[in-house]
């Protein structure tokens, strides 16, 4: 695998030493973290005892050559209304994030790495099945 984004739960299990997301991350060229994980991450710090140490160990994984960030655009809003409606209309509900996630997904053509088995709900977003990998 060349390019994976990565969920929010799948990094704070990469930090926990899971072998799982360990060993998928170690076989990707490029980690993308998107913007709202990113956000979700800060906003799970705020509320713990280590925030400076978790905000410190984020810099540290972001600065490395092979993760690159994924800021929202023009692009990823269409992306992101379409799939809301697809979702609205199928009378299926994720969380209204990881909506924003998926469409970095497919903007660039990567395999989502995440514990979440929700995603399976969005048409045609291609997600690392850590179920039928074990």
């Amino acid at each position: 695998m060349k390019k994976a984004v990565i969920d929010t739960n799948a990094y704070t299990r990469f930090l926990a030493g899971d072998e799982q997301a360990f060993a998928i991350l170690a076989g990707t060229e490029i980690v993308y973290m998107s913007i709202f994980v990113i956000g979700e991450l800060y906003a799970g710090f705020r509320g713990g005892r280590r925030r400076q140490k978790n905000e410190e160990v984020l810099r540290e994984f972001l600065n490395r050559p092979t993760v690159k960030i994924l800021n929202a655009t023009t692009d990823t809003s269409e992306i992101f209304g379409r799939i809301k409606h697809d979702l609205r209309s199928a009378g299926t509900h994720i969380p209204i994030n990881d909506i924003w996630i998926a469409p970095h997904v497919f903007e660039v053509g990567a395999l989502l790495v995440t514990y979440d088995q929700y995603f399976k709900a969005v048409p045609g977003l291609k997600y690392w099945d850590f179920i039928d990998s074990n």
